[in-house]
């Protein structure tokens, strides 16, 4: 029989006693609960084969397994965090046994009762805010066409108003991130900033000037919709895309090691 292992997808609070029926994880492999007071481990067993110390760092390595696993260790925690506060770990997270998982519930109950309960009754909203160069653009004074300007001075003067054009529109984005972010954080009990992507990934034109993850009460999220539209609107060439509502996954990532 082969050598096995518990990966370990995230905890949840006093989930449905279905909520991992008919689940899948990584590798196809089903997913199960292991419990523990009000704490429930969401895991599969697997084959340290693929899973273990040497199989991952051989896997870890291979892009399209690599995406196939964070994709199943995400649906697992998305699926059952629809229904019940859920705190996700690390991918490839792997105890040897159920009563490892069970000392871990254990021994993090504080932390657990903390994390999962400032995330009841409020829910996640993604905002990213990209800028273009409309929306950074200053009117910039005509310099002086001297007649009898040397040439090496024209080019001098005109790469300063180039690299001035540029700090100035650099400036002008990071002001306009900071507006954005400082009128939706009103509406927000927590945030948390993500580095902006790459624009060949994110597939949006312009420059992402904003990658927030926003919680918030459930009763505050039309709020903070007309609060992006009116942001929107009063600068032109900015575009503001939410997305959610989603798990509070941003708030509540637990380190299980």
């Amino acid at each position: 029989m082969a050598d096995v292992g518990v990966y370990l997808y995230g905890v949840a609070q006093d989930p449905a006693p279905d909520a991992v029926r008919d689940l899948s994880g990584v590798a196809g492999t089903p997913v199960r609960a292991v419990a523990d007071g009000a704490f429930t481990a969401l895991v599969s067993t697997v084959d340290l084969e693929e899973f273990g110390e040497a199989g991952l760092r051989r896997n870890l390595e291979n892009l399209q397994w690599l995406e196939a696993t964070a994709r199943a260790h995400h649906d697992v925690v998305d699926t059952v965090a629809r229904s019940a506060p859920t705190a996700p770990v690390r991918i490839a997270t792997v105890y040897r046994d159920d009563d490892r998982v069970r000392e871990l519930l254990r021994d993090r109950r504080d932390e657990l009762t903390e994390v999962l309960g400032r995330v009841v009754g409020r829910v996640e909203w993604g905002v990213k805010a990209y800028g273009t160069a409309d929306s950074a653009a200053r009117e910039t004074p005509d310099a002086d066409d001297a007649a009898d300007e040397r040439p090496g001075m024209a080019y001098l003067r005109r790469r300063r108003v180039q690299r001035q054009s540029r700090e100035d529109a650099s400036r002008r984005l990071a002001e306009q991130a900071q507006e954005i972010h400082t009128t939706l954080s009103e509406h927000a009990v927590a945030s948390r900033q993500h580095p902006p992507q790459d624009p060949r990934l994110s597939g949006h034109e312009g420059t992402m000037i904003l990658n927030v993850a926003y919680l918030l009460d459930e009763d505050q999220t039309e709020a903070l919709a007309a609060a992006a539209d009116g942001l929107a609107t009063r600068m032109p060439g900015v575009r503001i895309e939410l997305t959610g509502p989603w798990p509070a996954y941003s708030f509540t990532e637990l380190d299980a090691t």
